[in-house]
């Protein structure tokens, strides 16, 4: 089992920076127009000749109400009939694509995120899922890993009962906080009851896993108030949590605008939300997996991690990283083989260029061999907080303290600081450095000199 993290104030105040995620390397920033549809096709026919599984990403825009703290591509409407021009384009989508793949490639992983994706009604999720199943080899035995993101104010039993019945065995609910000054500070009113009966629907009908999201920094949150939260969220005993830092961007992000920054937490108080967050949700039995993120002992995350086999990719923390990932919808990213590439996020365009029977694809990236060494070492140390340079050097041929020699100083510095621990074998990340594994991966970055930092949320 690894070691339980360490606070330790002084180095997270030095190391506290803003950079990326690592959902991908290189990152989004990094995406051009230069990559197109033609390069999906070529993609798509690589992965069809070596009939690698697949792992389906489907976005939903839509949201009844708009909840200020948001970042998501989204669409704000009371308009139900508004999801159907929509759901035209995305099945003419899923028929492009899916022609240029193989029936035999099975589905291992399936995600619904948004948005809200329950915004749609039961025959338009009826009928969506039927047109996934008609052109893409999803598994009917339950084996799969099929999520779906849940807003507790826009599902019900009867809700929960058809997505078990379509296939999902996994929910994702969306929390934040559940004091109701933070709740109308960010205009999301969402009582406990209301969650814990989803949560109830869900273990009744035997959803495998069920994740809960916190946001921790939102206005007119206090340590204390934040605290009773978590507190409230492990009694409902979920199986994940994810516990996010909020990044106030309003130059970025219009619905942040309504926030009134003076509401805002200072720094010192986010970090006391985190400390004691991490405390609580420790005490409870729940392991850090890493970046926000926490899982029971007996969740595959966690089992993954013990095992040296979880990986990162655009859908967070996976088991199935060894999927081709097929993103369909409005802003959605792929990543098939060494292609990464994304749909317009402007929704009338995507659906015009669907209209005319074209992919929305408008930019992405083609990985190269410096990419793929880099990625796979940010990849090893933000999923298992260690690196052995073997295996690196074996898998690319390379020399890795020759490759990587003018990046030695900082990694010394870090190990002289107490984040890592670093010889002639390895880097292991240490107790003290596993919430600071971000700036770890940054000193990886060959791009991140170029990039405007304030594009990123901050490590803590």
């Amino acid at each position: 089992m690894l070691d339980a993290i360490r606070w330790d104030t002084d180095l997270i105040r030095r190391y506290d920076l803003s950079g990326p995620r690592y959902t991908s390397y290189p990152t989004a920033v990094q995406f051009t127009s230069q990559v197109g549809t033609f390069d999906l096709f070529h993609a798509l026919r690589d992965s069809r000749k070596a009939l690698r599984p697949l792992s389906l990403y489907v976005h939903v825009p839509f949201c009844a109400n708009i909840c200020y703290y948001c970042a998501c591509n989204k669409v704000i409407t009371k308009d139900r009939g508004r999801a159907l021009p929509y759901l035209q384009r995305l099945e003419q989508e899923i028929q492009l694509i899916a022609c240029h793949l193989d029936p035999a490639q099975k589905v291992e992983q399936l995600h619904f995120g948004g948005g809200t994706p329950t915004f749609l009604s039961h025959d338009e999720l009826r009928q969506l899922m039927a047109q996934l199943r008609k052109h893409f080899n999803l598994l009917d035995d339950d084996s799969g890993d099929y999520g779906i993101e849940i807003d507790p104010r826009e599902a019900d039993w009867s809700t929960m009962g058809l997505l078990r019945e379509l296939g999902f065995n996994r929910v994702s609910i969306g929390l934040q906080d559940l004091d109701p000054a933070v709740q109308r500070a960010v205009n999301r009113l969402q009582s406990l009851e209301e969650t814990r009966a989803v949560i109830d629907a869900a273990r009744t009908l035997q959803f495998r896993s069920i994740n809960i999201d916190l946001i921790y920094g939102l206005p007119r949150q206090t340590p204390e108030n934040f605290a009773r939260t978590v507190d409230e969220v492990i009694a409902l005993q979920p199986d994940r949590l994810s516990v996010f830092n909020y990044a106030h961007l309003p130059e970025r992000f219009m619905p942040q605008r309504r926030i009134n920054s003076a509401e805002l937490p200072t720094p010192a108080q986010k970090l006391e939300m985190l400390q004691g967050t991490i405390e609580q949700l420790t005490k409870a039995g729940y392991r850090y997996i890493g970046m926000d993120h926490f899982a029971l002992p007996d969740d595959e995350l966690a089992i993954a991690q013990e095992e040296s086999t979880l990986q990162r990719n655009f859908q967070g923390y996976t088991t199935h990283g060894h999927c081709d990932l097929i993103g369909l919808g409005v802003s959605a990213i792929s990543q098939i083989g060494d292609l990464y590439c994304q749909n317009t996020s402007d929704l009338n365009l995507y659906q015009n260029t669907l209209a005319s029977a074209q992919l929305a694809t408008n930019r992405g990236l083609l990985c190269n061999a410096d990419d793929r060494l880099r990625r796979a070492v940010i990849q090893q140390l933000i999923c298992h907080f260690s690196l052995e340079f073997a295996g690196i050097e074996q898998t690319f041929n390379i020399d890795f303290r020759g490759y990587f020699a003018e990046l030695w100083p900082q990694l010394q510095a870090m190990a002289k600081d107490g984040l890592i621990e670093l010889d002639s074998e390895r880097i292991t990340v240490l107790p003290a450095g596993r919430l600071l594994v971000r700036s770890v991966c940054m000193v990886f970055d060959a791009y991140l000199e170029q990039q405007n930092r304030q594009r990123f949320s901050r490590v803590i």
